[in-house]
């Protein structure tokens, strides 16, 4: 398809980087598991202390106390050498391997009605540098670019919404995993675009005041010319895409570079990367893969 001409009131960007959010705190997730460890080891104790009183019960008693205990232990055992990292319940990806028009994995839910999104995920182009392709558009009846990430040639990335059009200051083009994320909202069109946890741009006046529509298709890899289809092979995305995740809000920065950082993970409120919701086409294959494997940062 053409790309569609940007619209009259440009988009105004800064690129020059936000400053450094404050470190990121210990997670929730880790001060949960800390008072699970807690709560397990007291558990622990006065199981010890039945076990003793059991002296002169049946044995029965004592094999069943013994048992739990046994189970118990084990689990302080996991937590007490567990990995700080963060491991997803759903750690996949998507792989497609060449540049074409059939390759593709279609997301299996529907999204609401929404004034404000942001949106992650890892991407790893296998490009080449000629242009990234679509790493997802989001398609409703009537309008094919509802939401679309597109960088087509060597134009520079774009996100589309409604039709109207950013550029955005971000690049894949050195083959490496990257961590991209897009905030939009619909009140005076604003929107920051950051890569690998770093603000990289933003700007206004984009599709400003337009609800994203409900009940739509959303596709990995492929741009849509039509509902859910007719897709263009030179608008493809090649390479590997993991945890893509979607908020019905703005993230904050410090939530962004946790994200990013694998010390703050997230999953969307309204779309959540999990393996039931992700159904690859066409040839697109999917592996399992944690891309947070070793790389969190303290």
């Amino acid at each position: 398809m053409a790309v569609p001409s940007h619209q009259e009131l440009p988009a105004r960007v800064n690129l020059s980087a936000a400053p450094a959010p404050a470190p990121v705190m210990p997670t929730t997730l880790h001060s949960k598991m800390d008072e699970l460890e807690g709560q397990l080891l007291a558990k622990v104790l006065a199981l010890e202390k039945e076990r003793v009183a059991l002296g002169h019960s049946s044995q029965q008693q004592r094999q069943e106390v013994e048992k739990e205990l046994d189970a118990l232990q084990d689990r302080v055992a996991e937590l007490e050498h567990g990995s700080s990292a963060y491991s997803p319940p759903d750690a996949f990806k998507i792989s497609i391997p060449i540049r074409n028009n059939y390759m593709y994995a279609r997301v299996r839910k529907a999204l609401p009605e929404l004034y404000a999104f942001t949106v992650c995920m890892w991407l790893r182009s296998r490009s080449g540098g000629t242009g990234q392709g679509t790493p997802f558009s989001y398609s409703v009846p009537g309008q094919a670019n509802e939401i679309v990430l597109l960088e087509a040639g060597h134009d520079p990335m774009e996100l589309l919404i409604n039709d109207k059009v950013a550029q955005l200051p971000l690049s894949l083009k050195d083959n490496g995993w990257h961590h991209i994320c897009i905030a939009w909202t619909t009140r005076d069109g604003l929107w920051s675009a950051y890569q690998d946890g770093d603000l990289r741009g933003s700007g206004e006046n984009l599709a400003a005041w337009h609800p994203i529509k409900p009940h739509g298709i959303l596709i990995l890899g492929q741009e849509q010319d039509t509902l859910g289809g007719r897709f263009d092979a030179t608008q493809a995305f090649v390479g590997d895409i993991a945890q893509f995740n979607l908020w019905d809000h703005a993230l904050t920065p410090t939530q962004v570079l946790g994200i990013a950082n694998c010390t703050g993970p997230l999953l969307g409120n309204i779309l959540p990367w999990e393996d039931k919701l992700v159904e690859a086409f066409g040839g697109a294959t999917k592996a399992a893969f944690d891309v947070c494997k070793g790389r969190a940062k303290a």
